[in-house]
């Protein structure tokens, strides 16, 4: 499917993440550990990050988006979740992908980022 081509009905707009991978749950804690500096939330629980692919062969695969795309970290960020997952024991290799489809939203964020930035 190239860019320009229509998704198919049905076809869900983030893929699915790893959930049922042993690596699973530390990925998510180690992305926690990463800040928006603009926002005092974790990129996790901001909604920030999309999917986490995690392969048999433990190669680790984040798709991520940002706040906006004028976030003046945006060539950094990305590189800030490698650091965070790559030492993690088991990890042979990590990819982040950044993408802006779909948009992210203040929908996204978790109850609790919502709970943090006064919005509940």
């Amino acid at each position: 499917m190239t860019e320009h081509e229509p998704k198919l009905e049905g076809t869900p707009l983030i893929q699915p993440s790893s959930t049922d991978h042993p690596l699973y749950d530390r990925v998510v804690e180690a992305c926690r550990s990463v800040y928006d500096p603009e926002i005092p939330v974790n990129i996790f629980d901001l909604g920030l990050v999309y999917t986490i692919d995690i392969t048999p062969e433990n190669a680790v695969r984040v798709v991520m988006t940002l706040t906006a795309p004028g976030c003046p970290v945006a060539g950094e960020m990305p590189g800030w979740v490698a650091d965070a997952v790559e030492p993690l024991e088991g990890v042979k290799q990590v990819d982040v992908e950044l993408t802006w489809d779909p948009p992210w939203g203040m929908d996204m964020m978790s109850d609790e980022a919502r709970l943090e930035l006064g919005f509940m």
